[in-house]
């Protein structure tokens, strides 16, 4: 891996910008349908009925759940169907992290309504999981994985929706099998949220 890298793409070969697309509209939809609440003039059963075809018709061609799973883990790198990253998941925002020279990762994403806990403001949930994320990814990054074992968030301001939010990770020591990580997510150089992890070096079996 070199600097620079979007731990986005596991290859070029997995990438699938069909799939990427389908998955950026079903974003697109989720986000309308929240802003609607219900008050508009779009026939939302009419709506309802031709997601449901449209699903049907995807569930036709899926394989079997097993098969996928082996799809999902066969490349090397970062996934694309994690929740937070993942171009293939439709919850994931999804944020783009970049390796840096210094050893950390880092990538800016912008939340709309969908990841709101107060009003006007990202929930403190998905702040602590793309934090979580981040942590993983900063470990792979450096050459040291793990599984999280703790993870300690502050929250030092409320974070703002529809901002420029920059997502950061480093990892600071290893000991043996634990991994020490820590991240933060800032805007404008203010640090909103921060995190410290101890990762236990290891990792579930990929399906084979």
């Amino acid at each position: 891996m070199v600097a620079g890298e979007d731990f986005r793409e596991c290859s070029a070969a997995s990438l699938d910008e069909g799939v990427d697309a389908a998955v950026a509209a079903v974003r697109r939809l989720a986000e309308a349908l929240l802003r609607t609440g219900g008050g508009t003039a779009v026939d939302l059963d009419d709506v309802a009925r031709r997601i449901d075809a449209l699903s049907e018709e995807v569930e036709q061609h899926t394989p079997a759940l097993d098969t996928r799973m082996v799809d999902m883990w066969s490349g090397e790198g970062a996934t694309r169907h994690d929740p937070v990253t993942g171009p293939e998941n439709a919850l994931a925002p999804p944020l783009h992290l970049v390796g840096q020279e210094d050893g950390s990762v880092s990538g800016t994403v912008r939340l709309g309504v969908l990841y709101q806990g107060p009003p006007g403001c990202v929930h403190g949930g998905v702040s602590a999981l793309l934090l979580d994320h981040t942590l993983g990814v900063a470990n792979a990054w450096a050459g040291a994985a793990g599984m999280t074992g703790t993870l300690t968030v502050r929250y030092h301001a409320p974070v703002p929706l529809h901002e420029d939010l920059v997502v950061r990770g480093r990892q600071e020591r290893v000991e043996g099998r634990k991994i020490w990580t820590v991240g933060t997510i800032e805007r404008d150089g203010e640090v909103l949220v921060s995190t410290e992890g101890l990762f236990i070096d290891a990792l579930m079996p990929r399906p084979r």
